[in-house]
């Protein structure tokens, strides 16, 4: 098979254990949101740490766990915030190891432990905060419509990049990522609109049209900052793909790096109006 049709093949399947973990119950949810995170950050530290100092990025994937499960309580069962902050008792843990290393000559690279659970933990397991209502009542809906307004903000992207980009060839951002163009840029953005204006036609987005299509718009810019971002992180590093774990897309940080800053910004614009 051609990469195209092993790009779409797993994608779809990918999208379908999505949308089913997203749609079912709450305890899918968290499994597959824990599972992505902890790949997303095993991805990154190989990255940037080879296979250097094991231990302490086992205690960091630990910390973003543990992250996602105290805000996965505090938003199902209500438990105190306060308990958030027991969550830095294994990032202090990695730090004190961190001394007792012997080879201090790539010390620099422990600044990449905390990195990526910034980068990648907290963010994901902020989703808990769109995942559940302020009662405490699970929905996945509209974490959903945040990764369909991603999505399609990436196909549109690619759809139009390929069959526009040599009559429109301007680059976006050429020193961090030479492929990307901003045709590709606009399609994007159209996309996303689209998609949040059928979501809100169809119910699924619950706001009011405007407010429906700025989500898109942040979100759509967003993403692309997120995709550039690890694009930088990728170029520093002489990497080409975070992972293979998905035939034909990479690794799931390829696939999620749009997200890590989309779905932040999303939700602190939903915040700001109060409609979160």
């Amino acid at each position: 098979m051609n990469n195209v049709t092993v790009r779409t093949i797993s994608g779809a399947a990918f999208i379908v254990v999505m949308v089913a973990c997203l749609v079912f119950n709450k305890y899918l949810f968290a499994g597959l949101m824990v599972t992505i995170m902890s790949i997303m950050l095993l991805e990154f530290y190989h990255i940037t740490m080879g296979h250097s100092y094991t231990f302490s990025k086992v205690l960091a994937i630990i910390a973003g766990i543990f992250l996602f499960g105290v805000l996965f309580a505090a938003s199902t069962y209500h438990i105190p915030m306060r308990f958030v902050a027991l969550v830095m008792i294994p990032v202090f843990i990695v730090m004190i190891t961190s001394l007792y290393v012997k080879d201090k000559e790539e010390y620099g690279k422990f600044s990449n432990i905390y990195t990526g659970l910034l980068y990648i933990a907290v963010p994901i397991a902020l989703g808990n905060l769109i995942a559940f209502d302020k009662a405490g009542n699970f929905s996945g809906n509209l974490l959903l419509c945040f990764f369909i307004i991603i999505w399609c903000s990436d196909v549109g992207a690619f759809s139009f990049g390929l069959s526009l980009g040599k009559k429109f060839p301007a680059k976006l951002f050429p020193t961090v990522s030479p492929k990307k163009t901003w045709i590709g840029f606009i399609g994007g953005l159209v996309a996303s609109v689209v998609a949040a204006i059928v979501l809100y036609e169809v119910g699924l987005l619950r706001f009011p049209l405007i407010h429906s299509i700025i989500l898109a718009i942040i979100m759509s810019v967003a993403g692309v900052y997120g995709d550039l971002f690890e694009s930088q992180w990728k170029r520093v590093y002489g990497v080409k793909d975070s992972g293979n774990i998905i035939p034909g897309h990479g690794g799931l940080l390829d696939r999620f790096d749009s997200t890590l800053m989309a779905m932040p910004f999303g939700a602190i614009y939903l915040g700001i109006f109060d409609l979160l």
